[in-house]
């Protein structure tokens, strides 16, 4: 790939600007990002040494709401251990990836501003991600639409501020605005065709959290920060839903919301040593955090806390092998309604009553990425195939989509000569509980709900380093689990610019 004067120069900027808004753990292995450019083999100046979220030559989801670029062999930092190989291994920028920070933007170091800020311990970010979607086939009329998501982030080294050794503060402003393709042209999808849009289009304070590091094996994380930022994490790259960020918030985001919506919360992570590391979290539970005039905290509302426990392992390596593996659990404290019976525990459908309590909500979830073949450096994958697996599956008393599994691919280097193409390919099933497929059989006329199949195939370019252009097709086969409707097909384009 060819890349102008000023794509080169925003590559070899000072890495402190590369990943400013990136979730702490949602993003540990990411086969899918684009492959760096060539300049990025040129040493650049390294980030803040307490930066527990990456390598030290490293470059940001909602619900989400999730990368950073290594360039250079991993540095010796202070406060860096065990902690730094099992978790920090995010491979390249991101830019097209929503729930995460981009990398170096158009205007490059913002004539010299970032690498004064960098100097003085604040790493700054700017970015814009639009996702463009036409349905030539489903729903009730056809459309186009756009929407987006403004982010704007900022990492503050506490070392260099007030001399506080492995402490980062991380703030995170965010605007989503655009029409959904999934209601204005009736596609009636339980899984949104544009993943950036949703949570309310308003301006909210996404992330505003203090990480400490204690030794060389344990992180302390508390603040305005979402659960799919730390447990269940996976990428943003497709534009479905389905195959879009920490898995749980996709079935049950009641209660479980990930990025862009923030809520106090905190998690606790301990590396055990040869790749593997578990960790335990808890998240208020507020409804008031999602309405649309919420800026950055309530401090009454709360219905609950949510817990989820961790456990994984990584591997890194330069053998074109890197891979990730987790496991987790999550209890909700917050009461939910029974998705078929009353108070009385009579169908809702015949009595119309409210709906029966149930106090405690769960789940189980599962994530796989793995490298099969090419090349990898630095514990980044740099060519060739790679796949992953997710599968979540939630209780059935209170969830009305209670599981979902997806399997995807992702090969970088599809086409000799282009550097950071990345081809991705990713089939997944969402399903409606059989219970409220139960109520759906007591309303006459009523459609029955069963599950909705998705699939979505994208070619990724980045023709310059600040610009990822990634056109894509999705098919849904029968959108919101009714067998009756029409499969939809979507033309979609997921583009990022970054300032």
């Amino acid at each position: 790939m060819l890349y102008s004067n000023l794509g080169r120069l925003a590559v070899a900027t000072s890495a402190t600007a590369l990943c400013l808004a990136q979730p702490a753990i949602a993003q540990q292995v990411d086969i899918g990002a684009p492959a760096p450019p060539p300049a990025a083999d040129a040493p650049v100046a390294q980030p803040p040494a307490n930066d527990s979220q990456k390598p030290a030559t490293e470059p940001a989801g909602p619900s989400g709401p999730d990368t950073p670029t290594e360039t250079t062999a991993p540095a010796k930092r202070r406060g860096a251990g065990r902690i730094q190989r099992p978790r920090n291994i995010l491979f390249t920028p991101q830019i097209g990836d929503t729930q995460s920070s981009a990398p170096p933007g158009l205007f490059a170091d913002w004539r010299h501003a970032r690498t004064w800020l960098g100097d003085r311990g604040f790493d700054v970010s700017a970015r814009y991600a639009s996702e463009s979607g036409y349905n030539v086939a489903g729903g009730e009329r056809r459309k186009l639409t756009e929407t987006g998501q403004v982010d704007v982030g900022a990492k503050i080294d506490m070392a260099k501020i007030a001399g506080i050794e492995g402490g980062t503060v991380q703030a995170t402003l965010t605007w989503r605005r655009g029409r959904n393709l999934s209601d204005d042209a009736g596609l009636g999808t339980l899984q949104q065709v544009q993943e950036v849009f949703g949570r309310g289009q308003t301006v909210r304070v996404t992330e505003l959290w203090y990480e400490q590091k204690i030794g060389d094996t344990i992180e302390v994380k508390v603040g305005r920060t979402n659960p799919g930022s730390d447990f269940a994490g996976f990428s943003c790259h497709f534009q479905n839903l389905t195959f879009c960020g920490a898995q749980p918030g996709n079935l049950v985001g009641d209660y479980w919301y990930n990025w862009p919506v923030s809520q106090w919360g905190g998690r606790v992570h301990v590396d055990i040593g040869s790749g593997g590391y578990v960790q335990l979290g808890a998240y208020e539970v507020n409804p008031l955090n999602l309405k649309n005039n919420f800026f950055i905290a309530r401090w009454h509302g709360a219905t609950g806390a949510l817990i989820p426990a961790e456990a994984g392992w990584t591997r890194l390596g330069n053998t074109g092998h890197v891979g990730s593996y987790k496991v987790g659990a999550w209890y909700s404290t917050a009461n939910g309604d029974d998705v078929l019976l009353d108070r009385n525990r009579s169908p809702i459908a015949i009595t119309g009553l409210a709906p029966l309590q149930r106090s405690g909500r769960y789940g189980v979830y599962a994530n796989i990425q793995q490298q099969l073949s090419g090349t990898s450096k630095d514990g980044k994958a740099l060519t060739g195939l790679g796949i992953f697996a997710n599968v979540t599956q939630a209780d059935r008393a209170t969830s009305v989509t209670d599981n979902q599994a997806t399997l995807g691919i992702f090969y970088k280097g599809l086409l000799p000569g282009l550097e950071g193409d990345v081809l991705g390919v990713a089939v997944g099933r969402t399903n409606v509980n059989g219970r409220a497929a139960d109520g759906d059989r007591l309303i006459p006329g009523t459609p029955v709900r069963d599950a909705e199949y998705a699939a979505e195939v994208y070619y990724s370019l980045t023709p310059v380093a600040w610009l990822e252009l990634q056109p894509n097709v999705q098919w849904i086969h029968h959108p919101g689990g009714v067998r009756t409707r029409g499969d939809v097909v979507v033309l979609g384009l997921k583009a990022a610019l970054t300032l």
